[in-house]
């Protein structure tokens, strides 16, 4: 799958809606950006923290499903632990997953979020699990 089969692959879903665009990928890595717009503010006008995590599990996820067959596997989140280390108020935020454990049935992603100017602004680690599909799944 490439980048805009990605990105197309998320229209009309949460992905789209905060505006999230995967930018470039390798064997084990995935990388992305989100706009920051009052929207993801919470009342201190910084980026909620929710926002971050979602951005996060995002990239994570994505990534895991590019490695792996979507027509015989699933993959779930199944954890997500984040630490937020900065506030981010404007610009985009770039996240990029790095892939830590890749076993049978689990991969651990480890995702950075920077703002504009290279800040890290959230750190997380994204477990998921990946599930064989079941025959009525199956396309």
């Amino acid at each position: 799958m490439t980048i805009d089969e990605i990105n197309s692959a998320c229209k009309d879903t949460f992905m789209e809606l905060l505006g999230i665009e995967f930018t470039a990928a390798t064997e084990s890595s995935l990388e992305a950006r989100m706009p920051i717009t009052p929207k993801l503010y919470q009342p201190m006008e910084v980026v909620h923290g929710g926002a971050l995590i979602s951005l996060a599990e995002s990239v994570g996820s994505a990534a895991s499903f590019l490695l792996v067959d979507p027509d015989k596997f699933n993959v779930l989140g199944s954890s997500v632990n984040s630490q937020h280390l900065a506030p981010a108020r404007k610009g985009t935020l770039t996240a990029k997953a790095t892939l830590l454990v890749k076993a049978d049935f689990k991969h651990i992603w480890d995702v950075k979020i920077e703002d504009d100017t290279g800040k890290l602004i959230s750190i997380s680690r994204v477990t998921n699990s990946i599930k064989p599909r079941k025959p009525e799944e199956l396309r």
